[in-house]
């Protein structure tokens, strides 16, 4: 273990037992160079709750090229709710177009989601991370197997710059869905359209589908393959460390 992974692993024992609030805090406080990743309902409780401490924090998404036109609308409504600039980051053009060429459009129901996620995803975000010191996220560990034991604060392995560490911050990650969507309500704050309408985690179009009464919200997500699989590679790490 490097000192670093120590003090990691030694602030997450600290902040487990913390509300969200106190955690969005001392990322804020520990780190100018930092940002909310936002795409769904928690990421606007995040900075619903970040914005308290430091209004102008930088939040950024990333634009698939394949989401919903309702989710396109909601990423405007959050920016105008809030005042705010959001970091729309899009996927190599073309990386997009080779894959398309060679294998189509819906590849992954054929292969698996791994490699569209790749070039539409992860390559974008790693650009993106490798300008940040530290990141804040909307997980939770009631979203899927591969969550189940994520820590509040964790050193950021998979997307840290050669030589240089990223801190990744879930200050949700202990919260339930009924408690965001509390939080939501009670604040007023937007949230995506398609949340109406049985979608509960809201990916891309293709690969995103409402999920019927009792069943898991992770369900709709990739539903052609294993439960413990279902990672786009975000947050890659959840498998990696099992």
């Amino acid at each position: 273990m490097t000192e670093n992974l120590i003090n990691t692993v030694d602030l997450d024992a600290q902040f487990q037992l913390e509300n969200p609030q106190k955690i969005i805090k001392y990322a804020i406080k520990q780190f100018d160079n930092i940002a909310i990743s936002f795409s769904g309902a928690e990421d606007v409780v995040l900075i619903e709750m970040a914005r308290n401490y430091r209004p102008d924090i930088p939040v950024f998404c990333l634009d698939t090229g394949r989401l919903h036109a309702e989710t396109y609308r909601f990423i405007e409504k959050v920016r105008k709710h809030f005042g705010i600039k959001i970091d729309v980051i899009s996927p190599d053009g073309e990386a997009v177009r080779k894959l398309v060429v060679e294998k189509g459009l819906f590849s992954f129901y054929e292969d698996d989601h791994k490699e569209c996620c790749g070039i539409r995803k992860i390559e974008p975000l790693r650009k993106k991370l490798l300008s940040l010191d530290a990141w804040i996220t909307g997980q939770r560990k009631d979203q899927s197997p591969t969550r189940a034991e994520i820590p509040v604060i964790q050193d950021d392995k998979v997307f840290a710059r050669p030589g240089a560490t990223l801190t990744k911050f879930n200050p949700l990650a202990n919260w339930s869905s009924k408690e965001v969507w509390d939080y939501i309500r009670l604040c007023e704050v937007p949230f995506n359209d398609l949340h109406e309408r049985g979608f509960i985690s809201i990916g891309c179009e293709p690969c995103t589908r409402p999920v019927a009464p009792g069943q898991h919200e992770r369900e709709g997500r990739w539903w052609w393959e294993e439960a413990t699989k279902k990672e786009c590679g975000l947050h890659a790490g959840n498998i990696d460390s099992k």
